[in-house]
């Protein structure tokens, strides 16, 4: 049953999204006003409507639902390039990782959900109002016992020993390596995501001179399709060059 107060989706019928708390107050949409309480002691998959007889099903929020509502500040790594990180780390439970910078938190957000219940994720911002920003989207999604959120610079050092996963976005990342290379336990990964060619050429040029091997650098294109009868194809656009991702392994 979903309690007072919990986060809910929405979902209308052209397939929109509203992610609310269950609490007694209306959210006004295109299709009508939904009083909101009445989402209280209902089971996930039943419906509520409208004033003007639209129905919005209703269904408890995934890790996927918050990434796609959260608010936003910097540009977030999205889920088509935050997945090849845990396909290419192999990322799960219990997992110690260390983020930089946190940004608006989604990363520090998808990583923390592959880690939990017993894993960290360490996440270093230097701007305060990203920080804060990052806390409120992580608390939202019921992850602060999983992230934490350090208001501190990366270049200058990791405090955290014994890391699974140093996951960077920032345009330095090669200053990063000292660090990561002291924080890392042996097989662990470093995953840096990286907009343009010359911060993975900086990056390449450095690797050598730490205890890094196996790096290689992937791009990860994403193209859906129309189905329809008689008529499937490609979609004319797609999500393309978001940003290259390039992986070491400390050994």
């Amino acid at each position: 049953m979903i309690q007072r107060g919990e986060k809910v989706i929405l979902i209308d019928e052209r397939g929109r999204k509203y992610l609310v708390a269950a609490e007694p107050r209306q959210l006004h949409t295109d299709l009508g006003a939904i009083d909101l309480g009445a989402a209280i002691g209902k089971k996930p998959g039943e419906r509520l409507k409208s004033h003007t007889g639209k129905e919005f099903v209703l269904l408890r929020p995934r890790i996927t639902d918050f990434l796609q509502k959260m608010k936003r500040a910097p540009q977030i790594v999205l889920p088509k390039d935050a997945a090849q990180i845990i396909a290419y780390t192999g990322l799960g439970p219990g997992d110690i990782v260390v983020d930089a910078g946190a940004g608006s938190g989604a990363l520090a957000m998808f990583l923390a959900n592959l880690v939990r219940p017993n894993g960290r994720v360490i996440s270093y911002e230097v701007r305060e109002d990203f920080a804060r920003l990052a806390e409120d989207n992580i608390r939202s999604a019921g992850l602060s016992d999983i992230v934490t959120i350090k208001l501190k610079d990366i270049y200058e050092g990791i405090e955290e020993r014994d890391v699974d996963l140093v996951a960077l976005d920032l345009p330095q990342p090669e200053r990063v390596l000292p660090h990561a290379e002291a924080a890392l336990k042996p097989g662990g990964y470093l995953a840096v995501f990286s907009p343009c060619i010359e911060h993975i050429q900086r990056l390449h040029a450095e690797l050598p001179n730490y205890s890094f091997v196996n790096y290689q650098t992937i791009e990860c294109l994403v193209r859906e399709f129309e189905v329809k009868p008689g008529s499937t194809r490609p979609k004319t656009r797609m999500i393309a060059h978001t940003g290259y991702l390039t992986f070491a392994r400390r050994v």
